[in-house]
């Protein structure tokens, strides 16, 4: 009996890790989809009821409105080039298919005539994992500090 909760438990913990890999994994993916300033590579990290709520704007509901929301602002942007970006993520904690955590990040933008954006924030990110094994962006808030 006591060697079989030692697997159990052994096998639960295995898991937990194996979970919280994969939520880094999708973590790297959402930074270099930030670094590269890609709409595509961003959306694929998006659930198609996804939320997003970002300071002074409306909550932008649904894979559709965020597509548009980031081909708006990447048309403001014109020929802004990401610099730099950095994510420190921290606290994942996994229930079943969902995942939230709390991130920092920082990035710098050349915004092209001599000017720069550089700006850091704190986000909260809930997300969930579909059928696929994937996770995705379900909600995610963003704030300046």
């Amino acid at each position: 009996m006591k060697t079989c909760s030692a697997l159990l438990l052994l096998l639960t913990l295995a898991g937990s890790a194996n979970a919280a890999q994969s939520v880094e994994q999708f973590n790297q993916s959402f930074a270099d989809a930030t670094r590269k300033m890609s709409n595509d590579a961003t959306l694929a990290l998006w659930e198609e009821n996804g939320i997003s709520l970002l300071p002074s704007t409306p909550p932008i509901v649904g894979k559709k409105a965020i597509a548009t929301f980031l081909t708006n602002v990447l048309k403001d942007l014109g020929g802004a080039k990401m610099q730099s970006f950095d994510l420190a993520c921290r606290d994942i904690t996994i229930e079943g298919a969902t995942a939230t955590e709390w991130c920092t990040e920082h990035q710098v933008v050349d915004l092209g005539n001599g000017k720069t954006f550089d700006g850091k924030g704190k986000m909260l990110l809930v997300l969930h994992r579909g059928t696929d094994g994937k996770w995705r962006l379900l909600r995610e808030m963003w704030n300046a500090w």
